[in-house]
């Protein structure tokens, strides 16, 4: 099998969760490579995403790690099996890593919640208004760094319209709707934009509230996905230096609870809707 230079996440998370069912085995690296006729090295290069693993190899693991939750296990085989090539790698090698990722994610989950504090979410956004969020970033970027960033945030939107689209809610703060980005006409559109795709019946748009206050998650955005199986759940959050991925069961649980304050905070959707509305007549 070959080796990647730069796994991507989904790779790597394959990869952490084999290791992370070993361990609860109580099983050494020399004992489970040995399972596999491979030397310990390359077992820990499949368990960092390095080496690919085979869907044959994770079932001989997972039977000798005495996992029996074979639901999980068909999740792990399916996710080693998939060798389809996404739309998104046509952007490696001229956009960070992080954002292909990120689309890859947003491909593969069952469901996606967000929520955002700044900004109207990604997939929902306009091509001016994506365009100014980028053009507002430091250092500031090329011409040409936008506008691949821009396509590249518009073909995201693909998982609306792909087999089966993406259930996906968005929890955006009432801040994040005044926001000016590009300025009044441009918000103004994209308002309109977020109230017409919010009528999808995939898609549900929650606003919450200046009148709500205090509220947590307040400082940063997040994107929860849901995997094909609970274990395979993964949280995304917007750092300074690029997305952060974990699928630690601590972090989701948190995370999930500040999801579900959001849906408890919220207003329902079409009251949301009416909001989003009139805040664009007023500007």
């Amino acid at each position: 099998m070959t080796t990647r230079s730069t796994p991507t996440e989904r790779q790597k998370r394959l990869g952490a969760e084999l290791r992370k069912m070993r361990l609860a085995a109580d099983v050494t690296t020399e004992y489970a490579a040995g399972l596999l006729g491979i030397n310990r090295t390359r077992l820990s290069n499949m368990e960092s995403g390095i080496r690919p693993f085979s869907a044959e190899r994770i079932r001989t693991l997972a039977c000798n790690y005495a996992c029996g939750d074979t639901t999980y296990v068909e999740a792990l085989t399916a996710v080693a099996e998939d060798k389809e090539r996404g739309w998104w790698e046509q952007y490696r090698g001229t956009l960070p890593s992080g954002l292909l990722d990120i689309a890859e994610l947003e491909w593969h989950a069952a469901r996606v919640r967000t929520a955002q504090v700044m900004h109207v979410p990604g997939l929902m956004q306009t091509e001016d208004y994506a365009r100014a969020v980028f053009a507002a970033g430091l250092p500031a970027m090329s011409r040409l760094e936008v506008e691949l960033r821009v396509a590249h945030r518009m073909a995201r939107r693909q998982v609306f319209d792909r087999p089966g689209p993406l259930q996906y809610t968005a929890y955006v703060h009432e801040a994040a709707l005044r926001m000016p980005y590009g300025g009044v006409r441009t918000t103004r559109e994209q308002l309109r934009h977020l109230a017409d795709q919010s009528e999808r019946d995939t898609v549900e748009v929650r606003v919450i509230p200046t009148s709500v206050g205090d509220f947590p998650g307040a400082g940063h955005a997040l994107l929860y996905a849901d995997g094909a199986v609970p274990q395979l759940d993964t949280v995304q959050l917007d750092s300074a230096h690029g997305p952060e991925f974990t699928g630690a069961e601590a972090q989701l649980t948190k995370y999930r609870a500040q999801l579900n304050w959001m849906d408890a905070a919220a207003l329902p959707p079409t009251a949301s809707r009416d909001l989003v509305l009139a805040i664009a007549h007023g500007l």
